[in-house]
């Protein structure tokens, strides 16, 4: 197996004469050697550096993302708060409603819902600031003549709670009524279904067209 490779490699010579000088066959070898060396080097370094940009460039993404995911959590946990807060305020509204409907003659087995429009209100104090700007101005002609620039506007007045200052709440304004349904025996007597309606009407402060009043089977 060996004399093959053995009688080629006697005939392929490297070196010349007496001097040992290298042939040009070895020159070809030697310049062909070196090139694929500095192939391979150069597609190990390229590979290295690919790796590196797509790290780099995936770790913006991975960060986008997970803000995204934490800004999406947070919205829907304050969504569910305000619903929550909503879902509270009907249900007290409607056992209040429902309790005083029924003491109202011939009422009975009353049952309701209210639909409200949005969260409380909180309305803050604010200051009104006036500005006044006069300026006196003179045509070609000698004319002279003044004018008066006026400016309203509204400051929210801050007051200090430790080391940080925050507005000052004036107080706290009940959400809208957006409908409301009463469902009770008793109200099919138009004079008892006006009694309804008049009470609602007074006790949430909503229009008569908002309430509807249907009798009870």
């Amino acid at each position: 197996m060996n004399n093959p490779l053995k009688n080629l490699l006697s005939h392929i010579k490297l070196k010349q004469g007496d001097d040992n000088k290298p042939t040009k066959l070895a020159y070809v070898l030697i310049v062909g050697l070196v090139g694929l060396l500095l192939i391979i080097v150069s597609g190990i370094f390229s590979s290295s550096d690919d790796g590196k940009d797509n790290m780099l460039s995936a770790t913006p993404d991975s960060n986008t993302a997970k803000e995204q995911e934490t800004f999406l959590a947070k919205k829907e946990d304050q969504t569910a708060e305000k619903d929550e807060e909503i879902s509270d305020l009907e249900s007290n509204y409607e056992s209040q409603l429902t309790s005083l409907l029924e003491k109202i003659q011939g009422v009975s087995e009353v049952e309701t819902m209210v639909n409200l429009d949005s969260t409380k209100q909180k309305v803050y104090e604010k200051n009104l600031v006036i500005g006044t700007q006069t300026t006196d101005e003179t045509d070609q002609n000698g004319g002279e003549r003044t004018l008066e620039d006026s400016t309203r506007e509204q400051e929210v007045v801050l007051v200090r709670q430790g080391d940080k200052e925050v507005p000052l709440l004036v107080h706290t304004k009940k959400p809208d009524v957006r409908g409301v349904l009463v469902v009770a025996k008793g109200v099919d007597h138009m004079q008892v279904k006006q009694w309804v309606v008049e009470a609602v009407s007074r006790v949430l402060d909503v229009p008569t067209h908002r309430i509807s009043v249907m009798p009870k089977n």
